[in-house]
């Protein structure tokens, strides 16, 4: 791989909020989300994912999204962005002043079949009413392909059904696309070779791509796909989430990790990293356990470097002969 094709820059989404909480067992009150969401944007995070419109029978932790939505400081330039499934999580936003959603599919033929009786091209089709009441609202849409790189019941999946989905995206005018690792199944050289073929074949398209660390190659894959041409990425504060169908599965890769890599190789963000660190460590007191996240393990690598006694630097410089 060509390091010198590194980009100078990407943008990171914040998930933690919706991906990151909906398989937790404590539920964050209002008053705490509306807190992170506003901390997330004076830390400099562009795109903020505030949670899913949903039915709260089935993710109850996104029960009180509409409510974050009326209360969040909305500073200029920043993008703050719900999951939603069918029409009527395009009402909720339009009540609670959301002005981007998202729509999902998993790549999975046989997953798409079992719970939906439908392929995911089949479903994506469906869509076309939800995108077009969000386009007479002034909402933007985007879609997602979870499963992208593989999932338990396909392996990996073939590169013409990703592509079958992307397609049935564009037919119904959706052009920004994020694919998604939710099983963890993704490596670096997969990842550099579909992201490759994508840019190539659909360069209309506004990329995303959204890692887990499941197997704990979720930094190399987003390096993958920085090296492939793709500059925006998904990430969740502390590491925190999951995937419910998933055994194991663990949550997206920890945003602070993300922002110190990028930091440390000369890679901008505009995201403030010990911002970013104090708002992970701020979570996990609220989740009351700890998370997958290097830096807060660790801390930054600046850290490490001291000013030492001139004493002890002879000392430990000093050869023996």
């Amino acid at each position: 791989m060509d390091f010198a094709n590194l980009p100078e820059s990407i943008t990171i989404c914040e998930v933690g909020l919706r991906d990151g909480l909906q398989n937790e067992k404590t539920l964050l009150t209002t008053e705490e989300k509306i807190c992170l969401v506003n901390d997330m944007s004076e830390a400099g995070f562009k795109v903020i994912e505030v949670g899913s419109f949903v039915s709260p029978k089935a993710v109850e932790q996104m029960a009180n999204t509409d409510e974050v939505f009326k209360g969040i400081k909305k500073v200029d330039g920043v993008e703050y962005r719900a999951l939603i499934a069918n029409t009527k999580g395009v009402d909720r936003a339009i009540n609670c002043g959301c002005t981007k959603v998202k729509l999902n599919v998993s790549a999975s033929v046989s997953h798409n079949l079992a719970n939906l009786n439908r392929t995911p091209a089949q479903t994506v089709a469906g869509f076309g009413e939800a995108v077009a009441k969000a386009r007479e609202a002034n909402i933007d849409i985007s879609g997602s392909i979870s499963m992208s790189f593989g999932s338990p019941w396909d392996k990996e999946i073939p590169i013409k059904n990703v592509r079958d989905i992307v397609e049935a995206y564009l037919a119904v005018g959706v052009k920004e696309i994020s694919l998604s690792d939710a099983s963890g199944m993704a490596y670096p050289k997969q990842v550099h070779a579909i992201c490759t073929e994508m840019l190539g074949a659909y360069p209309e398209v506004n990329w995303w791509l959204h890692f887990h660390n499941t197997r704990g190659m979720g930094m190399a894959n987003i390096m993958a796909g920085m090296l492939s041409g793709f500059t925006k990425f998904d990430t969740s504060f502390a590491g925190a989430g999951g995937c419910p169908f998933v055994p194991g599965a663990a949550g997206n890769v920890a945003t602070e990790d993300v922002v110190h890599m990028c930091d440390e190789s000369g890679i901008a963000t505009g995201i403030d990293l010990d911002k970013t660190i104090a708002i992970s460590k701020k979570i996990v007191a609220i989740l009351g356990h700890s998370t997958d996240s290097y830096i807060l393990r660790a801390g930054k690598s600046k850290d490490l470097i001291r000013e030492l006694p001139t004493g002890q630097i002879k000392n430990q410089t000093q050869v023996k002969r």
